[in-house]
């Protein structure tokens, strides 16, 4: 989780995990497999192709040997109320 605090939204600035777009991450070590469950702000996002390699590219470079898959979910429906409340400080929220 906290790896993927290097993955920035390319809009707003602020890590994925802060804007609360990270649903959950499945590791599997003895196959060397991370799964992450994520959304983006809206299905119509100009720039999720770009975070959503970005995700990947995170994983697999910090950790050697490792592939990284990224389910893209639509359920529950991101908000606002996903920004932790360091996410919230990031944007003058």
């Amino acid at each position: 989780m906290e790896t993927l605090r290097l993955v920035m939204d390319p809009e707003l600035h602020i890590n994925i995990i802060d804007l609360g777009l990270v649903y959950g991450i499945e590791i599997e070590a003895p196959k060397k497999r991370v799964k992450v469950e994520m959304t983006l702000s809206s299905s119509y996002c100009p720039m999720g192709e770009s975070i959503v390699s970005a995700v990947k590219n995170c994983i697999e470079g910090h950790y050697e040997g490792y592939e990284a898959t990224v389910d893209l979910v639509w359920e529950p429906v991101w908000s606002y109320d996903s920004i932790t409340d360091e996410g919230k400080r990031l944007l003058g929220l």
